[in-house]
Formats: structure tokens, sequence, C-alpha cells
């Protein structure tokens, strides 16, 4: 199917397809109104020229005497008939004799003059077969064109007389191209002046639409909104059909702006909830790990147990544990209410390198690989937090992978050095496709994540997202069977940004 017409082509369209019809329909009766006047008039010459022809009626006749034969068919010649008149004698029996038609011809070299010839044998079979009555009848005469044709009875005897229609069909012809001309003028016009008009009725909906078209370009859906778009007064009048819409729409901003503020106010208030409480959980959490390190490590008449140092092991492991969620939580939070960040010139091989170390510390059963630039690559942002997401990308491809995958770190420059990638690859067995889209959200975990032996809270990957986005970057990731990147772009110093683009474009 192809593309829609819009509102304005569809209108113009419209209009101008009913001028069309309306114009079609005055033009066909406008020709038929013609052409019935103009075969009127004909009719009238026609029974004009049979009178002549028949002459008086049989008793007048009588009284005058019959006329020379060569004076019967006088009347195709003479004053009142049109050029190219048709007469024919019709015997008793009712078989078509001498027959002349009127031409124009120079016969004397003085000039054009009127003169008659016979009939060919063709135009007589033609006129034969008209029925014999007193009503006016249309033929085709083989070589002379259409004809106007009756019979008439007087004292000079039966004639066929015909007249032709040359004119009549020459005038009809010329009216039905005008109105065509006129009507293909008039169509193009009505459509440029509709096309103008039309345009000018729908700029307050074109101007509606615009208001629309960037409400929809907010950032509308985390974070503080200011919607204060509306459409202008003059295109909210009720009383009009765009003035319709435009309130309508201003109706809706006015709920979906109440609706984003309520949204606002409530994720305010979980945040503060959540950063509170997580300030509030570390010191005592803190004092649990202290006190149950402190037990199990008792001496003398404090000496425990295996079974309590157990217990006291795993309230420690426990407190770590949730100490651990407690900082992620409270990162989330400080990084959702907007708090800033220690800007600085961060050298991203270098963290690279200090990260993949402590990886490699902690997962020795994997095998670790570097891929570096040539020079170092540095930007500006806080590097404690850029650290923290090369350890949870790492961490993550340790925890989820099995022993002897190999991971890779790698920091590229892309494009013209405006921006710079950072991907850890491992060749493991991938993320689940129903889980993947979702990665990134808080408390995203696999089956096999919630595992406590592996320590995962979910929250890593949401943590990463987070301070990406803090910085200006994106984040994002492709798994297959055997092939998982997690891709981290971030901007470049503005001084480092020619160094990289020579690093990119190096043969």
């Amino acid at each position: 199917m192809g593309r829609r017409w819009s509102l304005r082509t569809r209108l113009v369209v419209s209009a101008v397809a009913l001028i069309a019809v309306v114009a079609a329909v005055i033009g066909t009766v406008t020709t038929l109104a013609l052409r019935s006047y103009l075969y009127g008039q004909k009719d009238e010459q026609l029974t004009a020229l049979a009178r002549r022809a028949a002459g008086p009626p049989p008793d007048a006749a009588l009284a005058a005497g019959p006329p020379p034969p060569e004076e019967q068919l006088r009347f195709v010649t003479g004053g009142g008939a049109p050029l190219g008149t048709v007469g024919v004698e019709v015997a008793a029996d009712g078989t078509l004799g001498d027959g002349a038609v009127s031409t124009q011809q120079d016969t004397d070299g003085l000039g054009p003059e009127v003169t008659d010839h016979a009939l060919s044998r063709a135009e007589k079979e033609a006129l034969a077969g008209v029925p014999r009555d007193e009503d006016p009848h249309t033929v085709e005469l083989p070589g002379l064109g259409a004809y106007r044709v009756a019979y008439a009875d007087g004292g000079k005897g039966t004639f066929l007389v015909g007249v032709p229609l040359a004119e009549v069909h020459s005038t009809i012809g010329t009216l039905v191209v005008v109105e065509v001309c006129v009507t293909g003028a008039g169509l193009v016009a009505a459509g440029l002046a509709g096309g103008t008009l039309v345009g000018v009725a729908l700029r307050p909906l074109r101007r509606v639409a615009a208001t629309a078209t960037r409400v929809s370009e907010l950032p509308l859906h985390s974070g503080e909104v200011a919607l204060h778009e509306r459409v202008p007064d003059a295109e909210a009048d009720p009383r009009t059909e765009v003035g319709q819409v435009g309130a309508a729409l201003n109706r809706m901003l006015d709920h979906v702006h109440s609706a984003l503020h309520a949204r606002q106010e409530s994720e305010t208030r979980v945040r503060q909830f959540v950063a509170d409480a997580s300030h509030e959980l570390r010191t005592p959490l803190a004092s649990i790990r202290g006190y149950a390190e402190l037990t199990r490590r008792g001496r003398g008449r404090e000496e425990t147990g295996p079974d309590t140092r157990h217990a006291l092991g795993r309230i420690e492991a426990e407190a770590t544990r949730m100490t651990g969620l407690v900082e992620d939580l409270l990162l989330l939070a400080r990084l959702d209410a907007g708090r800033p960040l220690s800007y600085g010139s961060t050298d991203l091989s270098m963290l690279v390198v200090d990260a993949v170390s402590d990886a490699r510390a902690a997962g020795q059963d994997h095998v670790w690989r570097l891929e570096l630039p040539d020079e170092p690559v540095t930007v500006r942002g806080d590097g404690a937090r850029l650290h923290q997401v090369l350890v949870n990308l790492l961490a993550n491809a340790r925890t989820h992978t099995p022993p002897g995958t190999t991971v890779t770190a790698r920091v590229r420059p892309l494009g013209r050095g405006s921006s710079v990638a950072v991907e850890v690859q491992d060749d493991g067995p991938g993320i689940p496709p129903g889980l993947l889209p979702h990665v990134f959200e808080r408390f995203a975990r696999g089956d096999a994540s919630r595992s406590r032996a592996a320590g995962s809270t979910g929250l890593g990957l949401a943590i990463v997202h987070a301070v990406v986005a803090a910085h200006g970057g994106s984040v994002g990731v492709e798994s297959v069977p055997g092939r998982t990147v997690f891709s981290v772009r971030l901007p470049l110093e503005a001084r480092d940004s020619q160094r990289a683009h020579r690093l990119t474009t190096r043969p």
C-alpha cells in the first residue's frame, strides 16, 4: 500500500474532484442543449427546403402544368439551400431516381459558383434505407458525411431532401474542446488556489501538531520534568474544530503534568528514604561485623565451639554482603538525586590495567587479556566511580562464566576521536535472551546469580548504567553463545580528541 495522503492533499483533491464533476455535468448539459438547438434549426431548414422541392399541392400543380424535367432538382442549387444540399427524385414505386448534390467550384475562371453533380451509387444506397415517413432522419453518406434527410410530397412529385450536418458537428466539437480546455484550466487554478487556502486554513492545526511534537521530544521517562508546553490560546478556541483539538490537548497536558509532578514527588521520597535507610544501616552493620569477628576470635574462657564459630562466620559473611548491598543502594540513591561527582582528568588505560589486575587475583581460574592503544586515553570523570564500573563489569564476567573462560578488556577510540569505548568481552555461555533487555535494571538477576554463594545483589550493572549516564556516556551489551560484549562509551577530554582521532585513522 502506498504512502497515505495528508489531510491537505485529501481536501484539495476532493474539492478539485467535486469541481470536475460539476463542470462535467454542466458541459454535458450545455452540449446536449446546443446540439438539440442546432438540430432544430437544421430541421426547420430541411422542412422549408422540402416544401420548395415538392412545390404546391397536387391540385394547384395540375392547373399550373408539370415543370420541365431540368427544373425538378433546381432547388438543390437554388437560393436558401446550404452548400452540400442533396436532392433525389422518388418514383411511384419508391425507387430512387436521379439525384444531385450542390458543390462549389470554379467553372469559368471568374470565381467559385454553386453547381451540382450526380450522386454515386453508394450514396443512393445509403439514402434508400431512410424510412419513408414525415420525420427527419440522420444518415451517413459515404464521402459526404452526416446528413439530415426527409421525404417531401407535392405537386412536383416526391423527393428525398437532405441538408449537411458538418457545420453542426463542427460547432459542437468546438464547444467540447473549449469546455475541456476551460475545465482543465479551471481545475488547475482550483488546485493551486485550493492548496493555498487549505494550507492557510490548516495552519492552526500545524501549530497544534508542533506543540504535540515538542512535548513528544521531552525526556518524560525519568527525572524532574518541566512540562510547560501548551497550545496558544488562539488555537484553543472551543468554537472551532481546530480549537477543540487544541483545548483537548491542553487539558491532556495539564493532566500529564500533574501526574509527572506526583510521580516525581513519590520518587524523591523513595530515593530519600533509601538514602536515609542506607546511611543509617551502615553503622549497625559495621557493629554486627565487628562483634561477630571479635566473638569468633575470642580466647580463654570465651573460647567458642565449632558450631558457634561457624554461625558467627555466617553472620559476619552475611553482614559483609548486606553492607555491600547498602553501599550500592546508597550510591544509586545519590546518583538518582544528581549528587555531583568528583570530576578530573582520568587515564582510562591505567584504570583498566588496575581493574584487570584485581580481577586476575580474584579469579585465577579465568584467562584475562588486555588490549590497549599505544597512547594514554583520558576522560574527564570521577576516577573512583569509573574504576567501580570496570570492577563491576569484570566481576560480572567472572561470576557468570565457567572456569577457563577468556575475558578481554579493551580500550579503543571511536569515530573522529570525540569518544572512547571500553569493552569487556568473554567467550562464556552468554546471557539468556529473555534476560538480555533487562540486564541494566535494578535487581535483575538470572537464576544462577540468585545463589548466595555467588554473592550477587543484582545492582552491579545498574550501578554501571547510572555512573556512565552521570558521565554523559552510554552502555550497551551484545550477547550470543560464545561471545558477550559489554561496551561503555564515554566522551574524551577536549585536549585528547585530536590525538584520539590520529589513533583511529592510523593505517
